[in-house]
């Protein structure tokens, strides 16, 4: 298949859907198919060579973050262009509820056209005011995916319109499977670590209740060590440090999969605004043993599908909770182990070998049902 895929958010600024979109090109790649992207990049981005640029992107608040997003007359321009040149089977929108060129290509579709929803939000300002703008088209979409059950309710309650598939984001849990960890970061029976990872100076990563937690655990733990990597401003490392936490700072692939891997217990603080939790499904096939705040999306990546949890839940933004559940886990090695083969086996049910097939098949699916709608052209007995 010749398949088109949409990134709203820019890639000199990695986030979960990027990474989503980039992994995802790779594995269809992998598969045989063409594939081209198309997103917002700043000049001299390195990105490869089947990604198109709309150019430059502009901060928006969205969804408790800041998206980098690309609109205008001119990125218009480019993505009908695009569309145009790239004679595509199916195009691939994702997060076409932002204000961005998924919501352009959505209006200027030329084909069989799938869409994936990747935001939880119970209250999104910014989908009611666009809703009469992007309801109509999210109508004629060939089919919509949603990444969790939250995004696809997230979608139904905004827009009244139902995901038609419930598609998983993917992980290549392989590499974090057989990551090796850093003996620096390894914790040992009497010095256990507890990581976190993420842009912590976003209020919703959790960063507050990780490091509220501390006095809790070392309390009975007087050796556990804390850890925290990922992007942030040195006055967000001053205070992890005041809080008597290790401050690492940003990490590449590689070396987070190292991180993961060397963890005892990995946190999930967050607050809200998760559709799915990748970090999770990383945490959990590096063999850490996850502690997780209790939203619904990481509620359902985290449970299994005989219903068993395989990560530890605590109500959000109760630090005291969160300081129990690491230290029973810290205390309990046998406890803590069990969690993590859980973990693990659950993780696999993520990775691109069993997503990518679906993908594909609503791919077809997609094709198949545009054919089904468009005009027929007229026989020549007809036509005569």
């Amino acid at each position: 298949m010749r398949i088109g895929i949409v990134c709203p958010y820019s890639l000199d600024r990695p986030g979960g859907v990027q990474l989503h979109v980039m992994d995802l090109a790779q594995a269809l790649l992998a598969r045989g198919h063409f594939v081209s992207v198309l997103a917002p990049a700043a000049p001299n981005t390195p990105v490869p060579g089947y990604v198109m640029s709309t150019g430059r992107s502009i901060p928006i608040p969205y969804n408790g973050s800041t998206a980098r997003l690309s609109f205008g007359l001119l990125t218009a321009a480019r993505v009908r262009k695009w569309l145009r040149e790239g004679q595509f089977d199916v195009v691939h929108l994702h997060e076409p509820g932002a204000p961005s060129i998924s919501v352009i290509a959505m209006w200027a579709r030329l084909g069989p056209t799938v869409a994936t929803f990747h935001t939880s939000n119970d209250d999104s300002a910014l989908m009611r005011i666009g809703k009469p703008f992007i309801k109509p088209g999210y109508e004629e979409l060939d089919a919509r995916i949603a990444v969790s059950p939250s995004a696809a309710r997230t979608v139904s309650q905004h827009l009244r319109v139902e995901a038609t598939h419930i598609i998983p984001n993917g992980v290549d849990t392989s590499t974090f499977v057989s990551a090796v960890p850093r003996e620096h970061w390894r914790g040992t029976p009497s010095a256990p670590t507890v990581g976190i990872l993420g842009r912590m100076d976003e209020p919703r990563k959790g960063l507050e209740s990780f490091l509220d937690a501390i006095p809790g655990v070392r309390a009975q733990i007087p050796g556990a060590r804390f850890m925290v990597a990922g992007r942030y401003s040195e006055r967000t490392a001053e205070k992890i440090r005041r809080a008597g936490a290790t401050s690492i700072g940003p990490l590449d692939e590689a070396d987070k999969e190292r991180f993961m891997s060397s963890m005892d217990v990995y946190v999930a603080p967050n607050t809200g605004g998760e559709s799915f939790g990748i970090v999770l499904v990383e945490a959990m096939a590096a063999g850490a043993a996850v502690v997780a705040s209790d939203l619904t999306a990481f509620r359902d990546v985290g449970t299994g599908t005989d219903g068993a949890l395989a990560v530890r839940l605590f109500p959000v933004g109760d630090a005291d909770a969160l300081a129990r559940e690491v230290t029973a886990l810290l205390q309990d090695g046998a406890a803590r182990r069990r969690l993590s083969r859980r973990g693990q086996e659950l993780a696999g049910t993520f990775d691109w070998l069993q997503v990518v097939p679906r993908v594909e098949e609503t791919y077809l699916d997609a094709i198949r049902l545009d054919a089904e709608l468009s005009p027929q052209p007229a026989k020549e007995e007809e036509r005569a």
